[in-house]
């Protein structure tokens, strides 16, 4: 597999005698292989290939295409007995595992593939794990999203994101989705989520933070208790309470105190993905433009 490993971009290649073995039966154990069996004369080949060739773009990372010109390279042709053209074949392990001839539509052939690869909400997960367990919740936020994005079925990707919610600050958030979840999907992680959740309401109940509370219930006014709550939420992971309370000093007086840039870097502290950050990011854009 040198030239593969020397091009990692090389995901459509053309067969022929000599790297028969390297791509059939080498490369396939690493990813999926699907040859196009075609020829210069054959029409529907033509129809086709392109909608090979889009696949083997977005399927980059598991997925190589190979093309066979039987009329160039009746050699290999011959050893897999093809009479029709086009014909496809799905190789996995060096063996031949599915496959059609004629024109398949490209869903169909979606279909087929999606037996044998991981689906970009797979991806997404997996990359929301990892970054988990490196403690990267805000790296985690925008996958899990993505995952739920494209499967909003998926328990994985829901407990996935409420836990990025919890870890980030969104805990309103997290308890919302949390309440989202049906009877028989509550397994062991949505117990431990509705910990989470109350041990971060606890850690929010502060005395600080308590005092800051009836003082600004006390002076509605003075914008100055409310920016010192804001901050003070905020570093107790309830960035959910101190955006909507830093943005109302900011419509009262947008140029108050150190105000604007304590929310700013406050929404650029938030992960992508989060919905807090796209919403209050335009509400203070909305104020300043």
């Amino acid at each position: 597999m040198d030239n593969l490993v020397a091009n990692p971009a090389a995901t459509i290649v053309d067969i022929t005698i000599e790297n028969f073995q390297q791509i059939i039966v080498e490369a396939s154990q690493e990813k999926l292989v699907l040859i196009d069996f075609w020829a210069d004369w054959c029409e529907p080949c033509k129809d086709l290939m392109p909608i090979l060739e889009k696949l083997a773009g977005e399927y980059a990372q598991h997925m190589i295409l190979a093309k066979v010109d039987c009329e160039a390279q009746q050699e290999v042709a011959g050893q897999f007995g093809i009479r029709s053209l086009p014909t496809v074949m799905v190789v996995q392990n060096g063996q031949p595992v599915d496959g059609f001839a004629g024109v398949q539509p490209e869903a169909q052939i979606r279909e087929m593939l999606a037996k044998y690869l991981p689906s970009p909400e797979t991806e997404h997960l997996a990359a929301a794990g990892k970054a988990i367990q490196a403690g990267d919740y805000a790296s985690a936020l925008p996958e899990a999203k993505q995952a739920l994005e494209i499967n909003a079925d998926n328990i994985d990707a829901k407990y996935m994101l409420i836990d990025c919610y919890i870890e980030t600050g969104s805990v309103s958030q997290a308890k919302t989705a949390l309440e989202e979840i049906k009877l028989v999907e509550q397994d062991a992680r949505y117990q431990t989520l509705v910990g989470k959740v109350e041990l971060a309401e606890q850690a929010a109940d502060t005395p600080e933070i308590r005092n800051l509370q009836a003082a600004v219930k006390e002076n509605p006014d003075d914008l100055q208790l409310k920016v010192d709550l804001a901050i003070q939420l905020h570093q107790a992971n309830k960035a959910d309470e101190a955006l909507p309370l830093l943005f109302g000093v900011l419509k009262q007086e947008l140029s108050f105190g150190d105000a604007r840039k304590v929310m700013l870097d406050m929404i650029g502290a938030l992960a992508d993905g989060d919905p807090l950050k796209s919403e209050f990011r335009r509400k203070v854009y909305g104020l300043l433009y």
